[in-house]
């Protein structure tokens, strides 16, 4: 597993390359990217920053969870910090496993999961201000197969 907080540009290509092995059918990859606005409001940039222990231990106990709950072989999470331009990548998780369907819901569970419950915090800066920014809840009617 690799599990990481950086202040560096995320490789995607090198990430995903690592989690590839012979008995994988599948890697499912979410690339967040900063984009140009939010609710209408233009973006400038985006400034991420963590209680980066805890941020690792705990993004750490999921990608082993993942591992549980869904069957898959193999966790990535990188998540950058520090101030991110328009169009840079600010996470990247990938899954990898022998079958589609569980890298899927792995990946989802992870970016929904880690952003309502990891301390990593996002403020954005617009043309006309500055926020924090809240995570995006994880929907409750998505519920894992492996839970099922």
């Amino acid at each position: 597993m690799q599990v990481e907080l950086t202040r560096t540009v995320i490789d995607a290509s090198a990430v995903t390359a690592a989690l590839k092995l012979g008995e994988d059918g599948a890697v499912c990859v979410f690339d967040g990217i900063v984009r140009n606005n939010t609710r209408g409001r233009q973006t400038l940039y985006l400034d991420y920053s963590a209680y980066e222990e805890m941020a690792l231990e705990q993004m750490r106990a999921l990608a082993a969870e993942a591992v549980e709950k869904f069957g898959v072989r193999d966790v990535a999470m990188v998540h950058r910090l520090g101030k991110l331009e328009i169009g840079e990548t600010s996470i990247l998780i990938g899954v990898s496993s022998a079958h589609r369907g569980v890298t899927f819901e792995a990946c989802r569970w992870l970016i929904d999961t880690l952003k309502k419950t990891v301390p990593i915090w996002k403020k954005e800066y617009f043309v006309d201000g500055a926020v924090w920014a809240d995570g995006e809840a994880f929907p409750d009617a998505i519920v894992p197969a492996a839970s099922l």
